[in-house]
C-alpha cells in the first residue's frame, strides 16, 4: 500500500505548569530529549514544522510560534498548519516518548481505509453551532482525519492525521466564530470534523509526560525487560547515525554461545567482529546474519572440543 505524503506539525510550546515550568520538550527519556523521540517517529515526513522555541534537533525542522505566544494548542496548530504544503498533516505533541513510526504509519493507512476497517464518526455540528457537514464540498464520503484513541478510549487529537484543507477551513471557522483561537479547547476542532478513531496499536503510543510522575514512569518503562534492548539498540543506531536492522535474538544467541563455549570476554568481542566484518564488506542485515551463523558454528565447534575427553578420537 502506498504511504501518503504528509507534513508533520509538532507542538513543543506551552507553559508546562504541572512540571513547574520546566523545558518539557528537552526532558530526556532513554537518554534522548522528548522532542527528538517524536521527530524520529515521523522521520519520513516531507516537511516538519515545530511550534516552539528553537533548539538543536535530531533532524532539520522549520520553526514557528503561535499567536499570541502561549495561546494554547489550537493557536499553535494553526501556526504550524500555515507552513505546510502536503495534503495530509500529522499533528503531534512533543511529549510522546513511546510514539513509533509504526503508529504513524497506522494512522496514515487508516485515513484512506474502507469504512468497515475503522470507526468513522461525524463531527458534532451542534458543538460549534453549525449544521453538520455544512462547510464540506460534495463528493465521496471520506474522513477529514484519524485520531488515535488511548487504552481508555479517549481521543488524542494531537496524535492524529488530518487532511490539510478541511483542517485549515475548520480552524478558520472557529477563529471567526470566537474572535481568535487563543486558549480554546481542541474539542472545538474535533467536533467540527468528520473523524475516524484508531485504537492505539501500542498501548504506550499515547502516553505523554505532563507531570514529573509521568516522566519517572516513562523512564522506568523504557527499562522494562521486554523493551529495554530494542530501545537501547534504537538509541545506539540513532547516536551513531546508522540504519541497520539485524536479528537481535541471533546476536544474543551468538554472544551466549561465545561466552559459554570459549570464554566470557569472547561474547562482546565476537559480536563486535561480526558487525565490523559486515560493515567492512559493505554488507547489510543479510551479511550480518551470515556472519552470525558462521561465528556461531565456530563457537559450537569450540564447545564440542571443550566437552571431549583428552586423547579421545573417532573410530
Amino acid at each position: 500500500m502506498t504511504v501518503l505524503v504528509y507534513d508533520a506539525v509538532v507542538l513543543a510550546g506551552g507553559a508546562a505548569k504541572r512540571l513547574g515550568g520546566a523545558d518539557k520538550p528537552g526532558l530526556r527519556v532513554g537518554g534522548r530529549p522528548l522532542l527528538d523521540r517524536v521527530l524520529s517517529a515521523c522521520a519520513d515526513a516531507a516537511g516538519t514544522v515545530v511550534v516552539g522555541s528553537r533548539r538543536p534537533t535530531v533532524r532539520p525542522v522549520r520553526w514557528t510560534f503561535e499567536q499570541p505566544p502561549g495561546g494554547g494548542p489550537l493557536a499553535a496548530l494553526n501556526a504550524g498548519v500555515r507552513l505546510v504544503d502536503a495534503p495530509v498533516v500529522l499533528a503531534l505533541s512533543a511529549d510522546l516518548p513511546f510514539l513509533t513510526a509504526d503508529t504513524v504509519r497506522a494512522l496514515l493507512t487508516a485515513l484512506d481505509a474502507p469504512d468497515a476497517d475503522t470507526d468513522a464518526d461525524a463531527g458534532e455540528g451542534a458543538a460549534t453551532g453549525r449544521p453538520e457537514n455544512a462547510d464540506r464540498p460534495p463528493g465521496p464520503a471520506r474522513p477529514d482525519g484519524v485520531l488515535l484513541t488511548d487504552a481508555d478510549g479517549r481521543d488524542q487529537p494531537l496524535v492524529a492525521v488530518y487532511r490539510t484543507e478541511p483542517l485549515r477551513r475548520e480552524l478558520a471557522l472557529i477563529a471567526a466564530e470566537h474572535g481568535g483561537l487563543a486558549h480554546l479547547p481542541l474539542r472545538l476542532l474535533t467536533a467540527g470534523l468528520s473523524l475516524r478513531r484508531l485504537p492505539a496499536p501500542d498501548p504506550a503510543a499515547a502516553f505523554d509526560c505532563d507531570t514529573w510522575d509521568h516522566l519517572a514512569a516513562a523512564r522506568a518503562r523504557i527499562r522494562d525487560h521486554g523493551r529495554v534492548l530494542d530501545e537501547w539498540i534504537s538509541e545506539v543506531k540513532q547516536e551513531l547515525g546508522i540504519e541497520l536492522d539485524v536479528d537481535t535474538a541471533a546476536l544474543l544467541d551468538l554472544a551466549r554461545d561465545a561466552a559459554h563455549g570459549v570464554a566470557r570476554p569472547a561474547a562482546p568481542l565476537t559480536t563486535f567482529l561480526v558487525g565490523y566484518a559486515a560493515g567492512h564488506s559493505g554488507g547489510g542485515p543479510e551479511q550480518v546474519l551470515a556472519n552470525v551463523r558462521r561465528a556461531a558454528a565456530l563457537a559450537a565447534r569450540w564447545a564440542e572440543e571443550a566437552g571431549e575427553a583428552p586423547g579421545k578420537t573417532d573410530g
